[in-house]
């Protein structure tokens, strides 16, 4: 295993307001519940499927290979 883990920069750049619930809870799970914070996350297929599932409400940055 190497040292250094792959992360990906998530910030949030919509709102929830009108969204589905699960779509509000997905954001809070990453640690996002307010526009334009921002969190450093571990590059996991968990946490690409979170992504995946709010794309239209963040930006990620920080991507090589998704």
């Amino acid at each position: 295993m190497s040292a250094a883990r792959k992360t990906v920069k998530v910030t949030q750049i919509g709102s929830p307001i009108g969204r589905r619930k699960d779509q509000r809870a997905t954001l809070i799970g990453l640690g996002l519940n307010k526009m334009n914070r921002t969190r450093e996350l571990e590059d996991t297929p968990s946490v690409r499927g979170m992504i995946d599932k709010v794309h239209h409400l963040v930006r990620v940055e920080g991507e090589d290979q998704a």
